[in-house]
């Protein structure tokens, strides 16, 4: 159980960091060179930043969030680190789309969506 709390305490380390550094210029590069995204941090983005985002910042962020939660994971000295789990593009737009549009998800964040659904999806 403790190995949870420490793996747990290391995520919120991660995405605090990842969201630092901001900047309210619409359509700036993202910090990983994926092109011009939605123009608030990745941890903070949400269905109402994605329904008002043009085609190009919708793309940028969705590649944004797979390098983020692409990214290694674990790791020791007997293991090797492995990566996350990702979503193809499409699937993301689509899954974006879907849930974006009901009312009621206007503050979901968008690196959650993708993530839990990530997880749920096979890895090739």
């Amino acid at each position: 159980m403790r190995f949870l709390g420490c793996a747990a305490l290391a995520v919120a380390f991660l995405l605090a960091i990842a969201g630092c550094g901001g900047s309210d210029q619409s359509g700036r590069q993202s910090a990983s060179g994926v092109g011009p995204r939605i123009s608030v941090p990745l941890t903070l983005a949400d269905c109402r930043d994605w329904n008002t985002a043009d085609a190009a910042e919708r793309l940028g962020t969705i590649r944004a969030l797979a390098a983020f939660a692409g990214g290694p994971v674990g790791g020791s000295p007997d293991e090797p680190a492995r990566t996350g789990a990702t979503l193809e593009d499409k699937s993301a737009y689509d899954l974006f789309q879907g849930w974006c549009a009901e009312p009621f998800a206007r503050g979901f964040k968008l690196y959650k969506l993708y993530t839990r659904a990530a997880a749920f999806t096979p890895q090739g």
